[in-house]
């Protein structure tokens, strides 16, 4: 089982007490205050102790015979593999986030695992069985919402809403610090050579990683916005932001790095708001308490980072995305967030509220976590005793015939419909236009001029898609390679790639028409990507922030391939997008419900499909 939270809890007590003898469970997050009302298999005691271990321990009281193994850890990282996901007859997901839940998908389609998958929100919740390629759909056979994003100019330079500060923090400046490619430069304009330099750590000259962080922290709260107050025509119709006070002059008398060490001098400890003695999530910290929880994060992270990048061949280790689960994170944003609250006069969020914002997060019912917990346990002796009455029997005809329990789908509603408060429907067909369990293809739509490979790699292949390490190959050239294993020269090049728009990549450059090879061996996930070109003069940004679509329509793909694939991808851009609809994404420890950015179709079943199909269909999406 993965994920050891709301759902994690229940399930774990529910199959111990179900007879299951051999468990293992992966959860990378620490136990929070915030997580005891629902989470019953930890106490005050635990807070700060791995979620993993702590249930490992706890549901070891209710039959201790059992054979539990907790890792703490991430899912994603590489010693869960597809060899280590074969050693199981079935995984069953209790995961807080879409990035991981498609990983987990692809390893379990490539190790050929049956997946149980749920979510929870409130009084809501689901739980869906996915058997293998062929049988019926992956989780990614039915579109998978996206946040809303908003558009770059705002977040930069305008923000209006507390979400616009905490969306700064996650997008813009926590990539800008901690991405592994963080030290890469181009052909920079004169205000983007400025930034470099003022996002660049003087290593040569023994900065420290603190006086890094007072530096960034003048030039982002400070100097950048004496800058943007000398563009008077900005602010005809706006409220002026206010430049803070330099760090010294926030922070008196102590120097960066006895600022950044707070109680903890080793800066090993996981909590920088804690160590700067700024312990209540619950109260909106001052300008001078976001100030000292900055500069304590900023230098963790980058310890952490270093310590890291010195134990790889490679000497590459970055914190490529943030991450709701990395408590450095949290501080990291939740500071960030603050400080730029006070530059535009902006309510500011307490952390704990910048949290659910950063990771939309929705706490759960515990009751609905309680019933899905039972249902992925049902599903999975479905599945059990499939796999055992077929061992040694797979010539046997009779066998094969016999009858076993149907697998389902399960809605869990607030009100009964049709008298049903739980609602089984039959299980998805395989999906052929799917990109990770059929054959589709996906085309992604930009300004090839203007558009890098780095955002393809990042913004697309790795946020967008989910990919663990993906490669990149052109029609006559490898563009990116995962530099795990690869020389420094090798490493260099790739770097240097990245850093080129699409059009001025190796080989003739990736252009209108192109068909790129993407392959993750990790996940065993390959497909092929159209690339259709739009002039950045026809793209909206506030409709279309990111500046570029991705999208898995074949039929729009064979046109754009026959035709001009800039008026295809044009045409076809609002394809399926029903900006009402709201779907409940991640599960029942803390619950990501998203404004859809691509509703999709809704799936078709058979004339026969039982009763109350319909209720289903809508328990799927909350509006």
């Amino acid at each position: 089982m993965v994920g050891a939270g709301g759902i994690g809890c229940e399930l774990l007590k529910t199959l111990v007490l179900s007879g299951f003898e051999n468990i293992q469970m992966i959860d990378l997050d620490t136990i929070d205050v915030s997580n005891l009302n629902r989470q019953f298999l930890f106490r005050r005691k635990h807070v700060g102790q791995s979620k993993a271990f702590v249930a490992r321990s706890s549901a070891l009281k209710f039959r201790p015979g059992t054979s539990i193994e907790a890792h703490h850890g991430n899912v994603k990282d590489d010693k869960f593999n597809i060899e280590f996901v074969q050693g199981f007859d079935v995984v069953l997901n209790g995961l807080d986030n879409l990035e991981a839940r498609k990983h987990v998908n692809r390893l379990c389609l490539a190790a050929d695992i049956p997946l149980v998958e749920s979510g929870t929100t409130g009084y809501l919740g689901q739980v869906t069985v996915h058997e293998g390629k062929n049988i019926n759909a992956c989780f990614e056979c039915s579109p998978k919402p996206t946040p809303k994003s908003h558009p770059i100019c705002t977040l930069r330079d305008t923000p209006e809403k507390p979400v616009h500060c905490v969306a700064y923090a996650t997008d813009l400046l926590f990539p800008k610090l901690f991405n592994s490619n963080r030290d890469l430069t181009s052909d920079l304009d004169e205000e983007d050579a400025r930034d470099a330099r003022a996002f660049t750590r003087d290593a040569e000259n023994g900065e420290s990683f603190a006086t890094f962080a007072t530096r960034v922290y003048d030039f982002v709260f400070r100097t950048k916005i004496e800058v943007l107050l000398l563009k008077e025509e900005m602010w005809e119709k706006r409220s002026r932001p206010k430049p803070l006070p330099a760090f010294r002059d926030v922070v008196k008398g102590e120097s960066a790095d006895d600022v950044a060490a707070g109680a903890d001098a080793t800066l090993q400890k996981p909590s920088a708001s804690e160590a700067v003695g700024v312990a209540d999530a619950q109260k909106v910290m001052t300008v001078e308490q976001a100030a000292r929880v900055f500069v304590s994060s900023v230098a963790r992270i980058m310890t952490r980072d270093a310590e890291a990048a010195a134990k790889r061949e490679d000497g590459v280790c970055g914190t490529d995305a943030f991450d709701k689960d990395d408590a450095l994170a949290v501080d990291f944003v939740a500071a960030v967030s603050t400080l730029r609250s006070a530059n535009y006069g902006i309510p500011p969020q307490s952390p704990f509220d910048v949290k659910g914002v950063a990771g939309n997060i929705v706490h759960a019912v515990a009751t609905t976590n309680a019933i899905v917990g039972g249902l992925i346990v049902l599903e999975a002796m479905k599945i059990l005793r499939k796999k055992k009455d077929a061992k040694g029997v797979e010539d046997d005809a009779s066998a094969k015939q016999k009858s076993y329990p149907p697998c389902r789908y399960t809605f869990v509603k607030k009100r009964a419909t049709n008298n049903r408060l739980l609602e089984p429907v039959e299980p998805d067909p395989p999906n052929a236009s799917c990109a990770v369990c059929g054959q589709a293809r996906l085309e992604l739509v930009c300004d090839t001029e203007s558009f890098t490979l780095g955002r393809l790699l990042h913004d697309v292949l790795k946020k967008k898609l989910g990919m663990h390490a993906p490669e990149i190959n052109a029609p006559e050239t490898v563009l990116y390679e995962h530099p795990e294993g690869l020389e420094e020269d090798e490493i260099a090049q790739y770097e240097k790639n990245l850093l080129a728009v699409l059009t001025a990549t190796p080989a003739g450059g990736v252009r209108n028409g192109t068909e790129l090879d993407i392959t993750d061996y990790s996940q065993k996930f390959e497909f092929k990507l159209l690339v259709t070109h739009r002039p950045r003069s026809e793209w909206d940004e506030e409709e279309d922030p990111d500046l570029f679509i991705l999208r898995g329509d074949q039929s729009a793909i064979g046109e754009a391939e026959e035709g001009d694939g800039a008026e295809a991808g044009g045409d076809a851009a609002a394809a399926g997008d029903d900006d009402d609809d709201f779907e409940i994404v991640d599960d029942g420890d803390e619950l990501e419900i998203v404004e859809s950015a691509d509703a999709g179709t809704k799936r078709k079943r058979d004339a026969s499909a039982e009763e109350g199909a319909e209720g289903a269909e809508k328990a799927r999406r909350v509006e």
